[in-house]
């Protein structure tokens, strides 16, 4: 799912493709994309854009009027922008959408058998106020807000960041890359963090986001487009990268698997030289499964299978 850096990227390249442009028609493919029925989307067509908005990992588009178009890309949605007004709309089932500027198209793809992505057109500060996530946004968050966000329930580190309830715009990828700069375990619980902890990640996480915020901007100051918005990145430390090794130590990456994500992180780094129970393994391996870095090269499960 793109996250704050990559939704910030989105926008710097919207406002520079179409920024004051008129929208000259809507045309949407899957009719289940579309998830409010007032206004239409028709009415907007023919105002001209106003600005735009980050409402945690959604993207707003405003127009004359007080209108507004409200996408959620979920985990497989992507922009895409092309220079021909009334550019056809891909083929297949990744075709959602497409929105028509005087300058070109907009278009929004989905791949994936599930569509998830959503577009809500709605009016008005109020209108966009019930799509705004109720957990705080992080870039120059204060200190004192930060901790008191995070140590509020006693979670794992990792659910805290990712929950849209505490944190606004972070998701897997960006709080693996969080925790290993913060050299934190990502299952350790956040009530029992020390302050020096505390601070340490809260600085991760300002540093980690304007970092790679900073490298999409100049991306698309020199493509004009997010040329490939993705959860892997060569240049991350970990997030992907199991079996690779840690930058910082050079110990091969591990992970920990549940449902459709996984969350790697560095055991020399971040969890003392522990390898933390991976649910599928794990099981299968049961006493047998290695409970440092030297039982996992003895094993020869430290690289990627």
């Amino acid at each position: 799912m793109p996250e704050l850096p990559d939704i910030a990227a989105y926008l710097t390249a919207l406002d520079g493709k179409i920024a004051g442009r008129r929208l000259t028609d809507v045309r949407i493919a899957n009719p289940f994309l579309l998830r409010s029925v007032d206004p239409k989307p028709d009415a907007a067509v023919g105002q001209a854009v106003t600005g735009f908005r980050r409402l945690g990992k959604r993207i707003a588009i405003g127009f004359e009027h007080d209108i507004w178009f409200v996408l959620h890309l979920m985990i497989a949605g992507r922009l895409h922008w092309k220079d021909a007004a009334g550019a056809a709309i891909p083929g297949g089932k990744r075709g959602m959408a497409a929105f028509d500027f005087e300058n070109g198209t907009l278009l929004l793809t989905e791949a994936g058998s599930k569509k998830r992505a959503s577009l809500h057109i709605v009016r008005g500060g109020g209108g966009l106020a019930a799509h705004l996530p109720p957990g705080l946004e992080v870039i120059d968050l204060p200190l004192g807000e930060f901790a008191a966000a995070l140590t509020a329930r006693n979670h794992t580190l990792k659910r805290a960041l990712t929950d849209p309830r505490i944190f606004s715009g972070i998701g897997n990828a960006y709080s693996d890359e969080i925790l290993h700069a913060a050299k934190l375990s990502p299952i350790a619980m956040t009530q029992k963090l020390s302050e020096g902890d505390i601070a340490r990640l809260h600085t991760a996480v300002t540093e980690t986001l304007n970092l790679w915020t900073g490298r999409f901007a100049a991306e698309v100051a020199e493509t004009g487009w997010p040329v490939k918005v993705t959860a892997f990145r060569p240049e991350m430390a970990v997030h992907g990268k199991y079996g690779e090794p840690c930058p910082d130590c050079a110990t091969p990456v591990q992970r920990i698997r549940y449902a459709t994500n996984e969350t790697n992180y560095c055991p020399r780094c971040q969890t003392g030289g522990k390898v933390l129970a991976d649910r599928a393994l794990s099981r299968l391996l049961k006493s047998d499964w290695p409970r440092n870095i030297d039982e996992l090269e003895k094993a020869g499960l430290a690289g990627k299978k």
